[in-house]
């Protein structure tokens, strides 16, 4: 599902983007994406990715999640990676693990578009949400969600286990 070109204006120069479904050969792209974001989210230690395994877990039979790729004048410069899981309140949702945009691109309302894009998937997909999390420093990000109408949900608290947690508590 292509988009269509859309305007973004850089400075004083105006330039089309569009948004197209990621393949295996956006891997490493997709990665170089993933591993800029957790240097901009302080935590570029957490990456243990590897372009094969995002090969592996997208774009096998069986996919995990699914990706689209931001391009300006055919060059990548951004993606976000969104899957689907279920509420048993809402039953389908559309998830969106990372939307990250390069920093020279942003301000140009392609973050906006790109979660107007995601929100009319998920009600083609027939979603009852559309879920993120967003770390309470980035203010820009907070601040856009807000004018989108989002409801920010200081409720809930994120648990998780990894690593080694895990297989202790699996022996347990």
């Amino acid at each position: 599902m292509n988009s269509p070109k859309k305007v973004l204006i850089i400075g004083q120069k105006k330039m089309k983007f569009n948004i197209r479904e990621a393949s295996e050969n956006d891997t490493t792209f997709i990665l170089q994406m993933i591993k800029e974001l957790a240097a901009f989210e302080n935590a570029p230690q957490e990456v243990i990715t590897t372009a094969e395994q995002l090969a592996e877990d997208g774009f096998s039979d069986h996919p995990l999640f699914k990706a689209l790729i931001i391009e300006a004048k055919d060059i990548q410069i951004g993606f976000c990676l969104y899957y689907y899981r279920y509420s048993t309140w809402k039953g389908k949702s559309l998830y969106l693990e990372d939307l990250y945009i390069q920093p020279e691109y942003r301000g140009n309302g392609i973050g906006k578009y790109m979660m107007r894009y995601l929100a009319s998937i998920a009600v083609k997909e027939k979603c009852g949400r559309f879920e993120w999390q967003v770390l309470d420093w980035n203010e820009p990000a907070i601040k856009m969600y807000k004018q989108l109408g989002t409801d920010l949900d200081e409720e809930w608290i994120n648990c998780r286990l990894e690593g080694n947690s895990i297989k202790k508590l699996a022996l347990d």
